[in-house]
């Protein structure tokens, strides 16, 4: 047993500080029947990748705590203490879990899109220029929903004469007639990072494959779009601190 020093007890009051935000801020992500900390632990982690993260973390610092609380020999006496590395790890994740980042944080935020009258050669070039597959449609200035470079191709092969396909007056609205339908939803800028996870995983659950989620002003599909997450992005998130 170690006696207690003014040093250490600020540790541990720091500790318990951190503990306990980090237990509040499970509770409020989680949200089951059960506010045991090592429960909202083992639940959560299955549902989002932050807690996944920290998971063996914060079963350790479960462990601690309970040493610091719970077995104290008598007073200016205690079975463990933490010291200023775990305090400052268990801090952050505190910050962490208190304040998450806005979904904007992790979204791309050049959203290429179309509108219906476009011509399928801008399509082509933002394919060969950045990349990406798949382009949110607007028609009368919302959303219809998201065209592939898979239905490009489609189409292409569909329409090919003496192995030649003119694309030179093929418009969106040519390929989207044949395009099927993607699940996409349409958040707030307000929403942040566990929100989005949740909800993929409300449409997991649903047996929904959720595409795209594309962030607004106010989560409505006749509003600009000021960013996208697709599945991808939340597995890529870095949590990691120091």
């Amino acid at each position: 047993m170690k006696a207690v020093n003014k040093n250490s007890q600020q540790l541990s009051e720091r500790f318990e500080v951190a503990y306990n935000q980090v237990h509040d801020a499970l509770k409020d992500i989680v949200q089951i029947n059960d506010e045991r900390f090592v429960v909202l632990v083992k639940v959560g982690a299955k549902k989002y990748q932050v807690i996944e993260t920290f998971k063996k973390d914060l079963e350790q610092y479960a462990r601690l705590r309970n040493a610091i609380v719970h077995e104290k020999m008598e007073v200016g006496f205690y079975i463990a203490e933490p010291n200023a590395k775990v305090v400052n790890h268990i801090e952050k994740i505190a910050n962490i879990l208190s304040k998450p980042n806005y979904a904007l944080s992790i979204a791309s935020k050049n959203v290429i899109n179309f509108d219906y009258n476009d011509s399928i050669l801008k399509v082509t070039a933002a394919i060969r220029d950045y990349g990406y597959s798949k382009f949110p449609v607007y028609k009368n200035k919302t959303c219809q929903g998201l065209l592939t470079a898979s239905s490009i191709m489609k189409w292409m092969a569909k329409n090919m004469k003496n192995n030649v396909v003119n694309l030179s007056d093929v418009k969106v609205s040519d390929i989207m007639a044949m395009e099927k339908q993607y699940t996409i939803d349409f958040i707030s800028k307000e929403i942040n990072i566990f929100e989005v996870e949740d909800i993929f995983e409300k449409a997991h659950k649903k047996k929904t494959k959720l595409e795209a989620v594309i962030i607004t002003e106010n989560g409505r599909a006749d509003e600009r779009p000021l960013g996208i997450i697709t599945p991808w992005d939340l597995i890529e998130i870095d949590y990691t601190v120091d």
